[in-house]
């Protein structure tokens, strides 16, 4: 029941009965404004925890994936550290104490595939690191370019001439300049020569500019064409299928056989100047020898045979420019050099090859390389750490401290410091080996080093007593090395008369690359000037940097 009804129907005053009928009706109201606000915080618990459970699969997430850039920045760490390492191990193999590590003096033959693995490793760790944090290179930095080289100039203006944070005219205050080096592939063209010719109606004839003479005679190549060819066969190493696919990407046809005709014609045209080299080379009172061997083909027997490339060298620290000339036998016989050197006498640099043992009855001198009793020492090391040959590198490269400090020194003065310096050292040298002969067995590997030694210790000290003999026979191994290398590729000679072209062609460009001139520039401009200079002018084309020799 109602208590409202109840109260109406009994003699309540009606003031009290309205008054209360008032505060029951502001009660109501304000249970109705509480049941709303109740409401309306239970839809926003609601939402709070749809959101805190959102939340919470984020933070999960994130927690996820935070683990895998753990993850990947340790084997990031892991792999720059195990690169870092294979970059030390690299940067110690070519630049610390390799593989003759008592001398300086011997070229390292795979320069070429260590500097691109040491790049490769550089760039990979850059993009590890990331460009924030590479490190700027040490040492004295990128070489200038030559500026006899032709330049195109780029020119790169700002956008806009105006301030971009207030708007006023920039002035220019000064320019960067880079430079980056570019190259144009051989690039073929042809010269048209055009002869107007003229009629005499009088006398019926006709008259016209002669045609001037060359090395091929209406030939189609021109010098510099000639010269590149021969250039890249006997420079560069290229077989001559090679320089064929090379003019085919450029839709010239240039068929090997044409070329091989014109390797003939251009050796028979500078065989003179080979001969005049000759000539001049026996005039040099101190020479090198080496040889190398070559195969040649042997058509009546379906295989090869042996050859021979015998290379003779002038003194680099004669007067005079270096010179090197290269005579193809079918022989390793001694003949051969008595022949090359008839007549000559001098100081002759040689191995401990028997060949040129008669040579040196017949008023040559001989002079022993310390770099061929230097490598038995060394190999000798190499092969078991044997502590003789390491006293014995250790003496070795003392002498060769010693010429490195003469290098630059004239003759008079070079001299003296071999006396004073030299000399003492290779007498304590010798003593100690006497001594150590004595110690090891005669038939050991270091018994035959240490008589080897002093069995050609009278040539091997003879330099000390001069101010321009060599120490040793690396100048002309150093000029044999690019035919070892080239016949790797042309594998072997065609034929005798096929070697003593090549000869002729490796002399005149070999002896070119001595004097520091281009081969390609320097052959194109003797293939254009040699069939118009008499005989009294050929020293003016030898390659030598004045193009004169009296």
């Amino acid at each position: 029941m109602d208590l409202l009804d109840e109260l109406a129907r009994s003699n309540a005053d009606p003031a009290l009965l309205a008054q209360l009928q008032a505060m029951l009706a502001q009660k109501d109201k304000q249970i109705a404004e509480r049941d709303a606000q109740i409401a309306q915080q239970s839809g926003r618990l609601t939402e709070t925890g749809v959101r805190l459970v959102e939340q919470d699969a984020k933070l999960q997430a994130l927690q996820v994936q935070q683990s895998e850039m753990l993850a990947a920045a340790k084997n990031k760490d892991v792999k720059i550290q195990a690169l870092t390492l294979e970059l030390a191990h690299m940067r110690r193999i070519k630049f610390g104490k390799a593989s003759e590590a008592y001398s300086g003096d011997q070229l390292e033959l795979f320069d070429e595939t260590m500097a691109t693995d040491l790049a490769a490793l550089e760039a990979e760790l850059d993009e590890l690191r990331g460009k924030r944090e590479r490190k700027p290179r040490s040492g004295a930095g990128r070489q200038p370019l030559p500026p006899e080289l032709p330049r195109i100039e780029h020119r790169h203006a700002p956008a806009s001439c105006q301030c971009e944070a207030c708007g006023r005219e920039l002035v220019k205050i000064g320019e960067d300049i880079s430079e980056q080096l570019d190259v144009e592939p051989a690039r073929f063209f042809v010269h048209r020569h055009i002869r107007p010719q003229y009629a005499c109606r009088g006398c019926e004839t006709v008259t016209a500019a002669p045609i001037p003479p060359a090395v091929i005679d209406g030939g189609m190549a021109a010098p510099g064409l000639l010269a590149w060819v021969a250039v890249s066969k006997f420079v560069d190493h290229l077989p001559l299928y090679r320089v064929e696919q090379i003019a085919a990407r450029q839709h010239v046809p240039l068929p090997r056989s044409t070329q091989s005709e014109w390797i003939g014609k251009v050796g028979v045209a500078v065989q003179p100047l080979c001969d005049r080299l000759a000539q001049l080379l026996r005039q040099r009172p101190c020479l090198h020898a080496d040889e190398t061997p070559v195969r040649q083909l042997d058509p009546g027997q379906g295989k090869t045979k042996q050859a021979y490339l015998w290379a003779y060298r002038s003194n680099s620290l004669d007067e005079g420019p270096p010179i090197i000339v290269f005579d193809y036998q079918t022989g390793r016989a001694g003949a051969h050099a008595r022949a090359f050197l008839e007549g000559w006498r001098g100081h002759l640099m040689v191995d401990d090859y028997a060949g040129y043992k008669s040579l040196f009855s017949d008023g040559v001198t001989e002079l022993a390389c310390l770099a061929h009793v230097r490598r038995k020492f060394f190999e000798l090391h190499a092969a078991n750490g044997s502590p003789v040959a390491a006293e014995a590198l250790q003496r070795i490269g003392i002498l060769y401290a010693i010429e490195r400090q003469a290098a630059h020194l004239p003759p008079k003065a070079r001299l003296q410091l071999r006396q004073t310096k030299a000399a003492p050292a290779l007498a304590d040298m010798h003593t100690w080996l006497l001594a150590m002969q004595k110690a090891v067995a005669p038939g050991s590997g270091t018994g035959k080093a240490i008589e080897h030694a002093l069995k050609r210790w009278p040539a091997l000290v003879r330099y000390a007593e001069s101010g321009t003999f060599p120490i040793d026979n690396n100048a002309v191994e150093n000029a044999i090395r690019p035919i070892a290398i080239g016949k790797k590729n042309w594998l072997f000679a065609g034929s005798e008369r096929a070697g003593r072209r090549a000869a002729a062609i490796q002399t005149l460009l070999g002896t070119a690359k001595l004097n520091g001139l281009d081969p390609l520039r320097w052959l194109a401009s003797v293939l254009e000037r040699l069939p118009t200079c008499p005989n009294s002018q050929i020293d003016s084309l030898l390659p030598f940097p004045n193009s004169t020799q009296s």
